[in-house]
């Protein structure tokens, strides 16, 4: 087993994936697989110890290691007894094992994890003549064994105790929370990004401190491992202590300098007995000098005189078991929602309460809901931005002359607006999502472009089964909502309704204007046409899609197939593409291609029309024609197609696994495939491509402003097995 390309399993609670996914790859790993229960990934042994020590996340790192079929317990034994365990376990060393089987021959958690203990300890007898001890408690290497019907793997638990086991929590309150689901509590609330502008955090329900401590350690660059105890590599043979002290030694000059800069940090409870289970934890954390805590009652709830700026207010409150208990917090919820309203203009919260009907208690709409686990407890995690007066009465002026229902719909689209705004400034984005179908009775799209133009497209209700005098009127509603919202003229707003069409219909135009305006995207230039067709040009939702080819272009030949108006073509120019060739059926989006190249300066360059070739030409008929090989294609195919060139019609479901196959026969030897598609029911066929490496990059390539509706499109990245660029 090499410690430079290992490959690594981190489970972690249910929907924190995509925070777990940030982690590993901030820590150099590569990411594999994506389970509804942690992530597959490889890196080197650097990047598993990282983790360890800086993972929020995670509930453990896994190394699989030994991978067997296998009939029972006791088989089991007949196949681990033969396994070469001294290569893996030290001989002096201690061991446990953990287990958790599914199986109809694996049915007793312990007596498989017993069979195999015995396996371990009579294969080092018959080897060595010794044998190592077995401590459950604190071993010197902890091993995972994972039974699924007959697949074992066994595994070196680097972790040892579960991780979200900081070290710090001697004392705990009632309901404690789990240090894992705090910490991704304040993720999902942009704490981080808070506690640099400057902002504060305050508990008013802090229990034990688990929110203060674990909000005070991610903004003083803190990493949660320093506090962890029994890691469980110690005995596993391919340790490397000397790599360990350089990251530990690396993490706690981190802590030196972070905790520094951290920001004011407060708790508040009104028994207490928690708060004094507070400080132990604050002390066991070596924080004392940066979080406060006090016994105060809710009903005094305001800022403290250190709390200079906006923060973020983080609570888990009480929440009952039965229906009577529930009844008895309600007021408590709504003083709490009282006391954000009245006291914290300008601030966000966030909410985790196993309640539903508690959380409504609280008087404010969620900018966004989640499902959290906090252990095997299924809750639901709400946030809110809180407005000033002075913000609440300009919205009010501006909208006071509409119908309830457009007030409505306006009021949601300037709250959104207030938080893209400043995700936009940050992200160097100047045209995003705004609003999509947020409330299902105003079911629309809302792309605002450069801060100056509005596109907006109506998702038809499905036919007959809404009444059409409730569709116009929601539609009107629409429509003189949006200049009052996003202060636009009315003809700088394009309102358009989506319909699924058929036939030549699908590509039909609305107008004839021709009108382009040219809008700004990662440093370049595109045309868009908000008149003349139900798209403006360019899919905002393939930005990071774009980027990726754009940094995988360097030298590499390109094809762009399907290619629309070209807008992946200009960033694969952009990013020193040898060649590039874009083909569409549609000699008008070539056309617009080309512009798109030349307000990019693309066309005066000297060997323009050696570099940049432009086929019109059915693609799905041209690929199998064509006798050439590229380094780099992009494939985003539409879901439905028919052409007069071609008999039969193309649909993505049925047709792609030809489509990928006749595609993936054009790449050059180590080139890759970068393959799309916007189906929302897509499901890709892999029993045709076992000789490919297929990497899943949809979570990675859908853009923070389209995450409401995550099925925007799928993404992937094709290379041929064995042959993966590092």
């Amino acid at each position: 087993m090499s410690n430079n390309n290992l490959s690594f399993f981190a489970p972690a609670p249910l929907n924190m994936e995509d925070l777990l996914e940030k982690e590993i790859k901030s820590c150099g790993g590569e990411i594999k697989r994506i389970h509804r229960t942690g992530i597959g990934f490889s890196g080197t042994l650097e990047t598993g110890y990282r983790l360890c020590l800086w993972s929020r996340i995670a509930s453990r790192i896994l190394i699989p290691f030994y991978e067997l079929e296998s009939e029972g317990p006791d088989d089991l034994y007949k196949k681990a007894v033969k396994f070469p365990w001294q290569d893996y376990i030290k001989p002096d060393a201690s061991f446990a094992i953990d287990s958790a089987t599914r199986g109809s021959s694996f049915t007793d958690n312990r007596f498989t994890s017993l069979k195999l203990k015995d396996a371990i300890v009579d294969s080092f007898r018959k080897k060595t003549g010794d044998r190592p001890e077995i401590d459950p408690e604190s071993p010197d290497i902890r091993l995972n064994l994972n039974v699924r019907d007959k697949q074992v793997v066994i595994s070196i638990d680097l972790a040892g105790d579960g991780l979200h086991k900081r070290g710090y929590r001697s004392a705990t309150g009632p309901a404690p929370l789990k240090e894992n689901a705090a910490a991704a509590m304040l993720m999902r609330a942009g704490w981080e990004t808070i506690a640099e502008a400057g902002g504060s955090l305050l508990d008013p329900m802090c229990g034990s401190g688990t929110l203060l401590i674990e909000g005070a350690m991610m903004a003083g660059d803190i990493a949660p491992g320093l506090y962890h105890k029994n890691y469980g590599f110690n005995g596993w043979t391919g340790h490397d202590e000397k790599l360990w002290k350089v990251l530990l030694g690396e993490a706690e000059r981190r802590k030196a300098k972070g905790a520094k800069q951290l920001p004011p940090i407060r708790g508040f409870d009104k028994d207490p007995v928690v708060v004094a289970a507070a400080w132990e934890n604050i002390r066991n954390a070596g924080l004392e000098r940066w979080i406060h805590v006090e016994k105060q009652d809710l009903i005094n709830l305001k800022p403290t005189a250190a709390m200079e700026k906006p923060g973020l207010i983080a609570v888990n409150p009480p929440y009952g078991k039965r229906l009577e208990e529930n009844a008895l917090l309600s007021p408590l919820y709504r003083l709490f929602g009282d006391k954000l309203k009245e006291n914290f203009p300008g601030w966000k919260a966030v909410m985790i309460t196993s309640s539903e009907e508690l959380a409504k208690e609280v008087g404010l709409k969620p900018d966004k809901s989640n499902t959290i686990y906090n252990g095997p407890l299924e809750c639901v995690l709400n946030r809110y931005t809180l407005f000033s007066k002075q913000e609440r009465q300009t919205f009010t002026e501006r909208v006071k002359t509409l119908s309830p229902g457009a007030e409505m719909f306006a009021n949601r689209l300037i709250k959104n607006l207030k938080q893209r705004r400043k995700w936009a400034k940050k992200s160097g984005v100047t045209s995003y999502r705004l609003y999509d179908a947020d409330m299902p009775e105003y079911s629309a799209a809302v792309d605002l472009y450069e801060g100056t133009w509005a596109h907006v497209q109506e998702y038809a209700p499905p036919h007959g089964k809404v009444d059409p005098n409730k569709v116009l009127k929601r539609r009107k509603e629409m429509i003189d909502g949006l200049p009052a919202a996003l202060g636009l003229p009315k003809k700088d707003i394009f309102f358009k309704t989506r319909e699924k069409k058929r036939g030549s219909d699908q590509y039909s135009r609305l107008s004839e204007k021709g009108e382009k305006v040219i809008i700004r995207e990662g440093g370049l230039n595109f045309l868009v046409n908000f008149t003349d067709y139900l798209d403006t040009g360019i899919f905002l939702d393939h930005r990071i899609t774009r980027n990726l080819i754009r940094e995988r272009a360097g030298g590499k030949t390109f094809l762009n197939l399907f290619a629309y108006t070209g807008s992946a073509t200009v960033y694969a120019a952009d990013g020193g593409a040898a060649t590039t060739t874009t083909v569409d059926a549609s000699g008008t989006y070539l056309g617009w291609a080309e512009e798109n190249m030349g307000v990019n300066g693309f066309t005066k360059e000297a060997d323009y029309r050696k570099k940049h070739r432009f086929i019109k030409a059915d693609c799905l008929k041209w690929i199998e024609e064509t006798k050439e090989k590229w380094d780099l294609i992009f494939l985003d195919p539409p879901t439905f197609s028919n052409s007069k060139s071609r008999e039969e019609t193309f649909d993505i479901q049925t047709g792609h696994v030809k489509l990928l196959t006749t595609t993936l026969a054009l790449l050059n030897p180590g080139g890759t495939l970068i393959f799309s598609n916007n189906y929302r029911k897509f499901r890709l066929d892999l029993s045709y491509f076992e000789n490919w490496d297929f990497t899943e990059l949809t979570e990675k390539t859908v853009p923070e402003d389209f995450t409401r509706r995550k099925s925007i499109h799928r993404c992937w990245e094709i290379k041929k097995a064995g042959k993966n660029e590092k």
